[in-house]
């Protein structure tokens, strides 16, 4: 399948486009994964990353490559992107549970704490989670992001969230 089939990208497809974080780097901490592959004038997660973790290059039209061995995991990409198209993976926030970070323009903001039900690329729900960080500096041009608490063993695949008792 693909994603002219299936409306949703796959890790798979991210790794044979040479888009997805090795599983090496991605257990090492925090790590930014750009799910971009469309070939348009575009570049301003290359502009935000302030460690030049992500490469678009020239021509503009370029697919954003990362530097692994650059990337801290700070997340500055991720409110910059106008796609909506990069996440912050860590498989290293404890034995048992993973962190992913993802843009989120909805309103009202979700709190700290609270629990979720987390979801993957296709809006189904997965596992429950945590929010454990909401943030919505002036910087991100309001665009804030959420991280979300999971088991790890749904890190890589969680993209967003359903708030529990809140109708948008």
């Amino acid at each position: 399948m693909s994603i002219k089939e299936n409306g949703f990208l796959t890790i798979g497809e991210l790794e044979g486009a040479g888009q997805y974080p090795s599983k090496e780097r991605l257990a090492k901490g925090p790590m930014a994964v750009v799910e971009c592959i469309q070939e348009i004038p575009c570049n301003p997660c290359e502009e935000a990353c302030k460690f030049k973790a992500i490469e678009v290059g020239q021509p503009i039209t370029n697919l954003p490559k990362i530097h692994e061995d650059k990337c801290m995991g700070c997340g500055v990409c991720v409110a910059q992107c106008p796609g909506l198209a990069i996440f912050i993976v860590d498989k290293s926030y404890s034995k048992d549970y993973g962190t992913v970070a993802f843009p989120y323009e909805y309103y009202p903001l979700p709190e700290t704490d609270e629990e979720a039900e987390a979801v993957d690329r296709r809006g189904q729900v997965l596992c429950s989670g945590k929010v454990v960080k909401v943030q919505n500096p002036k910087s991100f041009d309001r665009t804030p992001v959420i991280t979300l608490e999971v088991p790890i063993e749904y890190a890589e695949r969680i993209r967003g969230m359903k708030r529990k008792g809140v109708s948008l």
